[in-house]
């Protein structure tokens, strides 16, 4: 089996642009809701609804896809973490209470998780067949 070189300028590429393309989601879907909701019971709920983080999801997910398909999948899950991090930590930052990090280190966390896990799925799943290999076998 003959390997490619690596291509560090296509990576690094993809890299950046998904990292702008999740911080424009973030500010897309997230960022124009800042007001916590108060229940009648007295509870409060917020900021965001869950269709805003489902949109955000899936809105993320095509170009996460395509950069994984053409297997940048370093760049897709790095790019798109590091977005969705600053993105996270630049609207939440005017936290008086310092407990925004924690909520940082979390989408940290589980959009590097969640990322690396769709793009092996995705990169598994577009690897052609060797010739000769037989499916099933």
């Amino acid at each position: 089996m003959r390997k490619r070189p690596l291509r560090p300028v296509p990576q690094l590429l993809a890299t950046l642009v998904l990292a702008g393309v999740s911080m424009a989601a973030w500010a897309a879907w997230l960022g124009w809701d800042q007001r916590y909701d108060v229940q009648p019971d007295g509870t409060s709920t917020g900021p965001y609804e869950a269709w805003q983080v489902i949109g955000l999801v899936l809105t993320l997910l095509v170009p996460v896809y395509w950069a994984a398909s053409r297997r940048y999948v370093a760049g897709a899950v790095l790019g798109t973490t590091a977005g969705l991090t600053i993105a996270a930590y630049l609207d939440w930052s005017d936290d008086s209470t310092g407990q925004f990090m924690v909520g940082v280190g979390m989408v940290m966390m589980g959009s590097l998780a969640v990322t690396a896990t769709a793009c092996a799925a995705i990169a598994s799943a577009r690897r052609p067949l060797s010739p000769g290999a037989r499916i099933g076998s």
